[in-house]
């Protein structure tokens, strides 16, 4: 597989802050973007729902800007920083990458503003953030005849036409439908998700501990995000049982995939092992997703938060912290921070999911879940912006001298 990260030791020189560093790579500003606002958006909906009053009000909001706005943001980011590696062409930096950082925060701002015009201007900048993605990794990966990711632009094309659904619906105040979009737009994000993880896991094992092997999985890959596609169509068409049977598939090789991934060597390694219970918990609820597809589960908040909290969650502080020190030069190594912020998402995961139970501590454990969620993500914010927005340690003397000679 070809290399995702270039590791160095940083060196002890402290650079200011500087724009040209912060739009070098997708993942500086789209990481801090994502988790910046999951914090927000969580606080805002559980601890002063009463500001969401404008044309996407309430649930309708909240699902949408953590499917939409969290978790596909952040799977931006990395793709357009994996892809300079898979292809040694930056898709979108400086200007480019800045536009595509505008568009993210001019939707954010717009769902939130009462009225039609705010609304449109929020759909359109939003829409037009998956096009401009997807278009500068099409260009990146097809003009480097990068034939084993082909599809991925079209995932991300695909995140966004399940999103033009979504608003669509909401326009038309049609809830199930909204459901529905809504439901192809998470499983979309899981294809992806499956893909990315899958890959990178065993790499990143690999490389941390001398002597681990395990294996890519790369047949059963091919497998897992065929039935993924087919989970898609079957949900937009309403084919139930297709849905559920593909859904199954896909989970149940998630979670063999993880069983031969030796999870017990990673334990020392909390970069390792918070990756292994994120794709685990993805697995799971694929298959909670197939159970609610038969109709064996009727609420349909349980397979959208095994999902979507147990799985993207928790695999995506773990890849944003993994791989934001590889690609800043840092030394691959957690710090109290880090792994204080896996073990509250990790939380925050474990008390929604109580949430769901009809019992007496709903509302407290929701609001717990809540608070651990909010603190998770301030932690990472507080550890790596500084990082994000200062050019790598070992090249700070290359940007330093490239401001100077302008």
């Amino acid at each position: 597989m070809t290399e995702l990260l270039h590791i160095t030791e940083p060196a002890s020189t402290r650079t200011s802050p500087q724009w040209q560093a912060f739009l070098e790579l997708g993942f500086r500003p789209l990481y801090l973007a994502g988790c910046f606002w999951a914090a927000f958006s969580i606080a805002l909906w559980v601890y002063a729902p009463q500001l969401l009053a404008a044309t996407m009000p309430g649930v309708l909001w909240h699902a949408h800007e953590m499917l939409w706005a969290f978790i596909a943001t952040i799977a931006v980011g990395f793709l357009l920083t994996a892809a300079s590696n898979w292809t040694g062409v930056n898709p979108l930096r400086g200007a480019p990458l800045g536009i595509l950082l505008a568009l993210w925060s001019a939707a954010r701002i717009g769902y939130l503003v009462p009225g039609a015009p705010a609304f449109w201007v929020a759909a359109c900048s939003e829409l037009a953030f998956f096009a401009w993605a997807a278009a500068a990794l099409g260009r990146t990966i097809v003009g480097a005849r990068n034939r084993r990711n082909y599809g991925l632009p079209l995932l991300v094309l695909g995140l966004g036409m399940a999103d033009a659904l979504y608003l669509l619906a909401v326009l038309q105040g049609d809830y199930a439908l909204l459901l529905q979009r809504f439901n192809a737009g998470l499983l979309c994000m899981a294809v992806i998700a499956m893909l990315v993880a899958r890959r990178v896991i065993p790499f990143f094992a690999m490389r941390a501990i001398p002597g681990l092997t395990i294996p890519m999985h790369t047949r059963s890959g091919q497998w897992q995000i065929g039935a993924g596609v087919i989970a898609v169509f079957g949900s937009l068409l309403q084919f139930p049982a297709l849905t559920a049977a593909a859904l199954a598939v896909a989970g149940c090789i998630a979670l063999y995939q993880v069983s031969a991934w030796r999870l017990w060597a990673t334990r020392r390694t909390p970069l390792l092992w918070i990756l292994y219970v994120g794709y685990a918990a993805l697995g799971a609820g694929m298959l909670v997703a197939a159970a609610h597809a038969m109709g064996w589960i009727v609420r349909a908040a349980w397979p959208v938060h095994v999902i979507g909290v147990a799985g993207f969650s928790v695999l995506i502080i773990g890849m944003v912290t993994r791989t934001a020190l590889g690609h800043l030069g840092r030394p691959l190594q957690t710090d109290h921070a880090m792994v204080v912020s896996f073990a509250l998402v990790i939380l925050a995961a474990v008390l929604r999911l109580a949430a769901l139970l009809p019992t007496a501590i709903t509302s407290g454990a929701l609001h717990a879940s809540a608070a651990a969620w909010v603190l998770a993500f301030a932690l990472y914010l507080w550890r790596f912006v500084p990082m994000m927005i200062r050019p790598r340690a070992d090249r700070a003397g290359a940007f330093a001298a490239s401001r100077t000679s302008r």
